[in-house]
């Protein structure tokens, strides 16, 4: 029976999922001027997602028929699954948030406390259908591949399981897509709107007359929520089938159970994610002790879930501990990241400080923060790497990893209440509502951005510990366990792996920053264009042509992403077909190592240089039209494509490459 409980888990929760997005669809959108401006993000995201999807889908069949004929029928399915999910979980929810935007604004007309309530449940929709569908997905193609009463030998269990990695690789595939895509977007269409609006014309943030607002509210969506999405249900699911391959290694000593624990473990994720998004009411108070209270709530579920798989499905206590570690390790990166990027701590403040000298010096403030706060969180992650492994070996590793995974559905729920809160309150600005109401949505878009900046902390902790699943897998099964076989760095050509993984992340990274580069200039010709032709858009009497940015910003996006996506495919196969599997080996690792820290870099340099900017704005340091706030918006537009784009899709990178070579593992030589 338990073969049949996380697939039957997830299926309960994709159907909450919808039930939520129901409840919220019969909220009240308000005035008819605040639903046509919504309906002009709904038509954009919609519009981008369709283009997106398309794109897609052409590398999905070739790379599915490529499996098909070097593997077989059900590798080439079990790709086609995890992309295709990872696309409908990300489709689903932010199309729940690009419509629990303007319901939030409006609930803020009467009550603050419904409009937390309707903002949260719109992100929750996009948090239960990352975890549902990834273990429903990844448990019926277990019992298609491995069966209710699958063969005792650990041969033939491991060469069953390896049908279903390629599920991993299509969830990298479409992660990597709507992350890379979505943040050239989203980026693009910020520095557009800003550089001209902000810094040119002197006029507010969201303010209707600017072009590229819409498109600025729609890069939200794609970017924060279905990229985010796509990320975290990457992580989740390549953690969960790395695990699988592991539990085939400790098969002597755990036996089916070891193979089975990541997945009912994960379900019981889903499980603590519906009670803790229940928990969410309509109250007043403090809206972030609130989602606090459901965040402490969900974790506490998932370690007594823990302890009981541990004890009693695998009577192996030293489990349970390692996945402790895993959760502390969540809590321990998060809290870093907040220190670094948080308005009220130092690094900020002295950013802030900068600023008032000029752009240039708080861009080296900016930078060297950054710098600064790739240390700790890689030294957590090393901790929690050899504190797992001395409890409970490679195991424990993927325990560990377990652990921090088990929270995803409610911390992507809060990631993408912060998009949501975002967009109702530039609806609110947009539509004219009153100071008192905008105050309110502006109170709940800083809880936003205090969520959004620990989850993009929870989601690199997520990835570099689902690398190093991925990567344990890897060595597992390509034969390197054994001391004969093992990776000697010290050997030219295992050199050479290490130092081409380590380098191809910062091309990658290259290209990334380079599209948001090309892009946001085509945004801001585009913006300074109707300003200057369209006779009265600058004192309010006309209205700009928003399709326009839209559509410049979804063609250039989706054409810049495909050389970042391509390379970071061909690379691995490249490495293993011409110089073998233990180079193939030091390449993950360089990769890994490489990748973890410029992201963890980029996205904190990029995260503590808006909120220095918002600092400003809020009134300290010179306030909104000094000279000091210039300087912020410029040192917020370097660090835009270095904390939305390059660094969330550097995530993705570092699972990728390991994937693709755990995927593809026995066309390489040893």
């Amino acid at each position: 029976m338990l073969e049949y409980l996380p697939a039957l888990i997830g299926i309960i929760g994709l159907a909450v999922a919808l039930l939520i997005f129901y409840l919220v669809m019969k909220e009240d959108p308000g005035t008819p001027e605040m639903v046509a401006i919504a309906s002009y993000i709904q038509e954009g995201a919609n519009a981008y997602m369709k283009r997106q999807f398309t794109t897609i889908s052409y590398f999905i069949i070739a790379l599915a028929l490529l499996l098909f004929l070097l593997q077989g029928p059900l590798q080439g399915a079990s790709f086609i699954a995890g992309a295709a999910l990872s696309l409908i979980a990300a489709y689903i929810g932010m199309n729940a948030a690009v419509r629990a935007n303007v319901r939030t604004a409006n609930a803020a007309r009467t009550s603050p406390a419904k409009a937390l309530k309707i903002a949260f449940w719109g992100g929750s929709v996009m948090g239960l259908a990352v975890v549902s569908l990834s273990v429903a997905g990844i448990g019926l193609l277990y019992l298609i591949s491995v069966g209710p009463n699958p063969s005792t030998s650990p041969e033939v269990l491991k060469e069953l399981l390896h049908a279903i990695v390629p599920f991993g690789m299509g969830a990298s595939l479409a992660a990597l897509f709507a992350q890379l895509g979505g943040g050239i977007y989203t980026k693009a269409a910020d520095i557009g709107a800003d550089l001209v609006g902000k810094v040119e014309l002197g006029i507010p943030e969201d303010d209707p007359r600017n072009p590229a607002v819409i498109a600025d509210q729609v890069g939200d969506n794609v970017g924060d929520c279905a990229g985010r999405g796509a990320d975290l249900f990457e992580s989740f699911s390549d953690n969960i089938l790395g695990m699988m391959v592991l539990g085939v290694t400790f098969f002597a000593l755990h036996g089916l159970k070891g193979v089975l624990f990541p997945l009912l473990a994960e379900s019981i994720g889903v499980i603590s994610t519906i009670i803790a998004i229940l928990l969410i009411r309509e109250k007043s108070g403090n809206p972030v002790t609130t989602i606090n209270i459901s965040l402490f709530v969900a974790g506490v579920i998932n370690a007594i879930g823990f302890y009981l798989l541990s004890v009693y499905l695998l009577n192996d206590i030293k489990v349970f501990y390692a996945s402790l570690l895993g959760l502390v390790a969540s809590l321990l990166v998060g809290a870093i990241v907040e220190y670094y990027t948080g308005y009220q701590h130092p690094p900020v403040r002295s950013i802030a400080k900068a600023a008032q000298s000029g752009p240039a010096l708080d861009v080296i403030a900016g930078l060297a923060a950054g710098l600064e706060s790739a240390f700790l969180p890689l030294i957590v992650i090393s901790f929690v790497v050899v504190l797992s492994y001395w409890i409970a070996g490679l195991y424990g590793i993927a325990a560990a990893t377990a652990g921090i995974l088990s929270t995803t559905g409610i911390i992507m729920a809060a990631d993408t209440f912060g998009p949501i809160s975002d967009n109702a309150a530039g609806i609110a600005e947009m539509a004219g509502l009153s100071k008192e109401i905008r105050a309110g949505l502006d109170e709940l878009d800083a809880v936003g951005n205090t969520t959004k900046a620990i989850t993009k902390g929870y989601a690199m902790a997520c990835a570099l510990l689902s690398a190093f699943v991925l990567f344990s897998a890897y060595i597992e099964s390509a034969g390197l366990v054994q001391s004969a076989a093992k990776v000697d760095l010290g050997e030219p050509m295992n050199l050479v792996g290490l130092i081409v993984g380590a380098t191809l992340a910062f091309l990658f990274a290259a290209l990334a920053i380079k599209a948001v580069g090309k892009t946001a200039e085509e945004m801001v010709q585009e913006v300074r264009r109707q300003f200057r032709e369209i006779p009265g858009l600058r004192e309010g009497k006309a209205k700009p042509d928003y399709a326009r940015t839209v559509d410049i910003a979804t063609k250039h996006a989706l054409k810049e992403m495909i050389l970042p996506t391509v390379i970071s495919f061909a690379f691995p196969i490249a490495i293993g077909l011409l110089l073998g599997r233990r180079p193939l080996g030091s390449f993950i690792i360089g990769g890994t190592i490489a990748g973890g820290l410029l992201a963890v870099f980029m996205i904190n340099a990029g995260g503590a240089l808006d909120n220095a900017k918002k600092l400003i704005e809020s009134g300290e340091y010179g306030g909104k039209g000094s000279e000091a706030h210039k300087a912020a918006v410029v040192g917020d537009t370097v660090g835009d494509p270095l904390k939305d784009t390059a660094g969330p899709s550097l995530h993705i990178f570092v699972k990728l490459i390991a994937i693709v070579a755990l995927t593809f593992v026995a066309l390489f030589p040893l």
